[in-house]
Formats: C-alpha cells, structure tokens, sequence
C-alpha cells in the first residue's frame, strides 16, 4: 500500500511540524498545496521532504481535489495541518501498509478529536466526528459547497482505531472569528443553492442545535467547556440562517 499525504496550506508553521511528523513515518510522499503562505510553511514542508506545490487558493472543494490530481500513489491520507494522528491511529495504518488486504475497501474512516480549552471534548457535537481520511484516489472526490467540503467515495468504510487530533482553535477569538466566516460562506452557498431563511429560521435552528448537542449527544458531561461549545454552536447556526435571510432580502430589491 503506497500513500501519498495530501494537506492544504496557508501560514500553518505552528502547526505544520506536528502534523508531518504524525505523518512522515507512514507516508511515501508528502503533498502539500500551498495558497501563498507569508510564514515559513513552506520551509517547514521542506524539512519534512513534502513537495510543496503553490496553487492560488481555489475554495476548499477545489483545493483539495487539486491536491489529489497531485498524489503519486494509489492511496491517499488527507489530513489538515492542525491535526495529527495519534501512534494508535499511526500503528493501524501502519498494519494496513505492512498487510494490505486483496479485498480492502475503497476508503477507512478515523474519529477526530478536539482539544479546546486544555483538554479532549469527548461528547457533545464535536465527537465522535467520524471522516474519512484514507482512500484510494482513484475511487474518491470532494464535494460540496464554499465550506465544509464532502468526500464522495462508494462502498462500505471500516473506522480504524485510535484517534485523528485535532487542534482546532487558538482561542475563544480565533473560534468566534472562524465561525463567523464559516456561517458567511454557508449562507452564500445557501443563497446560490435557492434556499430561503424566515424571521423564526435563525433562532429555531439555534436552538435545535444547542438542544442537540447540550442535551441529546451529552455535551452537558464536558461541563462547563460543554456549555461553550453548545452555545458557541448555536450562535453559528444562527448567524448562519440570518445572513441568509438577510441575503434573501436583498436578492428581492
């Protein structure tokens, strides 16, 4: 089984070493798709022995299928910079490569785990957060909108012990920061999409998100980091369904 690593990039140096040195064990090529770091990501990449690739930043569904069309080999780890296999997840992989089955599936999921706040959220929305991250490149494609891109593979996808970790956010104004974009380019691809958004959209599916993952997947048990979570979670959603309804409005002038 040979894997080539694909990752995109932009100023990810804080990142960067962590997560290539979780890959670099594993992986018989390094691909890193850069989007005009002004950091030494790229220096960082080269230390590694990824080949880093420049390519202007094309939206997420497009970078990450670019990134791809660049893999030498017939299967692919995709992985963010901020996170990084734990050596459980390492070692599953690494059994897979040493005994590749005839019969393998076309992809493997893993369970992604946040750290936030000092500590792993293991309940509530965040987790299990169950993707797949290996595949066979000729089988797969991402999809989707301006953000939170979709992975298109057929056939059934075994979940592989251990963990992805997933080093998400600096801190509280990075988070709010983050979900505000996120909320922006859903609600556009929403808008283009002819979805509409009423008065009552925003805080009903607010309130159906922190009811969800407070309550029915037991944020409550992460404390009072839950209840950040959960309210940070919904105040997304709601700025989501708002910008979209403000966008339905002004398509009507």
């Amino acid at each position: 089984m040979k894997i080539s690593a694909c990752l995109i990039t932009l100023n990810e140096e804080r990142n960067l070493p962590r997560c290539l040195k979780s890959i670099a064990p594993l992986a018989d090529e390094i691909v890193v798709v850069d989007s005009g770091s002004r950091d030494a990501t790229a220096e960082v990449a080269g230390q590694f022995g990824a080949r880093v690739i420049q390519q202007k930043w094309l939206g997420y569904v497009d970078q990450k299928n670019f990134a791809l069309d660049q893999a030498a080999h017939p299967w692919v780890l995709s992985i963010d910079a901020d996170e990084e296999l734990s050596p459980e997840l390492a070692e599953a992989i690494a059994k897979l490569k040493a005994d590749p089955a005839a019969d393998a599936p076309n992809g493997y999921q893993v369970s992604r785990i946040v750290y936030y706040r000092g500590r792993w959220i293991r309940y509530g929305d965040w987790y299990p957060d169950r993707l797949v991250r290996l595949f066979r490149r000729a089988e797969a494609r991402f999809s989707g909108g301006l953000v939170h891109e979709k992975l298109e593979l057929p056939g059934q996808h075994p979940i592989l012990p251990g963990h992805l970790h997933h080093f998400t956010y600096e801190n509280a104004d990075d988070r709010a920061n983050r979900c505000a974009k996120y909320a922006a380019l859903w609600a556009h691809t929403a808008h283009r999409e002819g979805r509409r958004a009423r008065p009552w959209s925003a805080p009903l599916h607010a309130l159906a998100r922190f009811s969800k993952g407070f309550f029915l997947k037991g944020g409550l048990l992460d404390g009072a980091v839950g209840l950040d979570i959960a309210i940070g979670n919904a105040r997304e959603v709601w700025l989501k369904y708002r910008l979209l309804e403000q966008l339905n409005e002004s398509a009507k002038k």
